[in-house]
């Protein structure tokens, strides 16, 4: 049995022409398909951890964008039972682009439906959360909550909610330790790890990221002076964020962030959380995802 999980209880004409496309690719499949719409914040989280809750082996699929994707993670109960899927409808859709999942809607069910499933990490963080694509502090937040005030469906209002967000950026101190070591002090921009490459529509913050190779990328950019902050962002454009001189770029296993101050709102899969601390492990090889 193959359960999607789709973003909205109520489909608009296009996402209900999707719909019945990838049902069609199920049907000729010879394959049993349950479709559940969300109709609140966090109900697929709800809808996932009770079809999850089993030893039976299950497969849950994502229909929607990384936010959607991010609450079906943080749903399933049995990880070893359970192997998910993506269709991508989100504007963003970073972690379906950066691993080759196709945007197609027919073709991902297709993916899908050829079995081909591999064993990723994600990111755990200390309260349960959970993250397949990335989790970061600082002008990522900033890009988030400028692009959630926006109204534009366009992939490049990411784009341009980073420009704007470079204008009115304040720095703030923090520390940072990984993997055991020493805490270094911070007068930053942006403290991020991630699991795979790339985050706020295509930026290529990870370059060096594979969501199977058991480790965390973690990028700390510190203070860049105004005259340096066109490079830099340049480089950033361009996938070369480790090549920032002002960038701290390592790969790790575990990380902690500790602020100094008032604790930062952090965001997952884009999704926006306060109070949460930003204290994360890699688990590796803890998913199964179908994949080409």
């Amino acid at each position: 049995m193959y359960h999607i999980i789709a973003n909205g209880n109520r489909a608009d004409d296009k996402k209900a022409k999707l719909i019945e496309d990838v049902s069609k690719v199920f049907e000729e499949a010879g394959k049993q398909l349950a479709i559940h719409f969300t109709d609140h914040e966090g109900h697929a989280t709800e809808i996932v951890r009770k079809l999850t809750c089993g030893d039976e082996n299950v497969n849950i699929i994502a229909m929607g964008g990384d936010g959607t994707l991010h609450e079906v993670l943080n749903g399933i109960v049995n990880l070893k039972a359970c192997t998910l899927g993506l269709i991508p409808l989100g504007t963003g859709n970073d972690f379906a682009t950066a691993n080759g999942i196709p945007t197609n809607a027919t073709a991902a069910a297709k993916l899908i439906l050829s079995g081909n499933k591999k064993s990723i990490d994600f990111i755990q963080l200390t309260n349960g959360l959970r993250s397949v694509n990335s989790v970061g502090t600082g002008i990522d937040v900033d890009v988030l909550k400028a692009v959630y005030s926006s109204n534009s469906k366009k992939k490049n209002k990411y784009f341009s909610a980073f420009v704007r967000a470079l204008k009115n950026f304040k720095y703030t101190d923090f520390k940072v330790s990984w993997d055991g070591g020493e805490e270094k002090s911070y007068h930053g921009m942006i403290a991020c790890v991630g699991n795979s490459s790339t985050f706020g529509g295509g930026i290529k913050i990870f370059p060096t990221a594979k969501i199977d190779d058991g480790f965390l990328d973690l990028i700390i950019v510190d203070y860049i002076s105004r005259f340096r902050t066109a490079i830099a962002f340049l480089k950033l454009i361009c996938g070369k964020a480790h090549k920032i001189k002002e960038a701290t770029y390592v790969k790790c296993r575990q990380v902690k962030f500790i602020p100094q101050g008032e604790p930062p709102t952090i965001q997952a899969e884009g999704e926006l959380y306060d109070g949460v601390p930003l204290e994360a492990s890699v688990v590796a090889s803890g998913l199964n995802f179908y994949l080409p």
